[in-house]
């Protein structure tokens, strides 16, 4: 008999969620405790619910699945990760899964057998751990024993993810900062994932969590979970922070609108014509780019 285990799902796809609950479930001896549509939601339930097994999607709106982990690990350095299973339509993602100290990855579509196989590496790690020398009286190693090491192997990650979008724009030119700052922006636009040149990028806003970034052909939502992480991605020659909602390509700025008590909004080239606001502490920015 094998051994049970309990499960969370994270994922942004409805039909993804039921067809890997489906999966489990008629693998066995799985408990799904919970699902979890996005990566702020899955911080609480990890936290919440301490399953023995996350299944993780990639790539989803506002944080993705490795900046899951290093939340979880930022807002506790001794809570004890549970084993991870990455889930993407990435491949490129997916063979960096190990460098996470993840038990595997499943790529979407997803294959029952492979979901099998994947339990029985579940259940062999928690095995192994049992049987280290930091057994816990509940047979999972000890809190703490992967905190420091964890966080560093993602941070190397997140920056390994950030360069592939990069040189997705061409050639190598330099060193990874210099790829990031030159290279293309992800945009998640109906279901797909775009690779946004910088150049093309008007602006970015946010608003109730989400981030938002509208080119001249596109709109949609940024992988970033704040703005500053966004600003972090983007050519500080090219891109401004006008506003503590809004970022734009001063390429992309059409009009200077003076508003009232001395104030100024932006009207941008997009489809939209957007009007964006310049707070008052950017007014002296503003003037010395445009020497007003």
């Amino acid at each position: 008999m094998a051994t049970p285990l309990t499960s969370l799902i994270i994922d942004d796809e409805p039909l993804a969620r039921q067809e890997l609950q489906y999966l489990l479930e008629a693998a066995g001896d799985v408990t799904v405790l919970a699902q979890g549509t996005n990566g702020i939601e899955a911080v609480d339930l990890i936290r919440t619910h301490k399953p023995d097994v996350i299944f993780l999607d990639v790539r989803m709106p506002g944080l993705d699945g490795f900046a899951v982990l290093k939340k979880v690990l930022a807002l506790d350095r001794k809570f004890h990760l549970p084993e991870v299973v990455f889930a993407t339509a990435f491949d490129q993602y997916a063979v960096k899964a190990f460098e996470v100290n993840a038990v595997d990855y499943l790529l979407k579509p997803f294959d029952a057998k492979r979901v099998v196989k994947t339990l029985e590496k579940v259940r062999a790690r928690i095995a192994a751990s049992a049987a280290g020398n930091g057994e816990t009286a509940s047979g999972h190693a000890a809190p703490g024993d992967l905190g420091a090491d964890a966080a560093a192997k993602l941070d190397a990650l997140l920056r390994m993810v950030e360069e592939q979008a990069a040189q997705a724009s061409g050639p190598s030119s330099g060193s990874a900062h210099n790829l990031s700052k030159s290279g293309k922006v992800v945009v998640r636009a109906q279901s797909r994932l775009l690779l946004a040149d910088q150049k093309d990028v008007c602006f970015a806003a946010i608003e109730d969590g989400r981030i938002s970034v509208v080119t001249k052909t596109v709109e949609g939502d940024s992988n970033c979970r704040t703005l500053e992480e966004l600003m972090d991605q983007l050519d500080p020659e090219q891109f401004w922070r006008a506003h503590r909602s809004f970022v734009v390509n001063i390429q992309h700025i059409r009009e200077v609108v003076p508003w009232f008590k001395s104030s100024y909004q932006l009207r941008m080239d997009d489809r939209k014509q957007t009007e964006i606001p310049v707070s008052r502490s950017q007014t002296k920015r503003l003037r010395e780019l445009f020497n007003l």
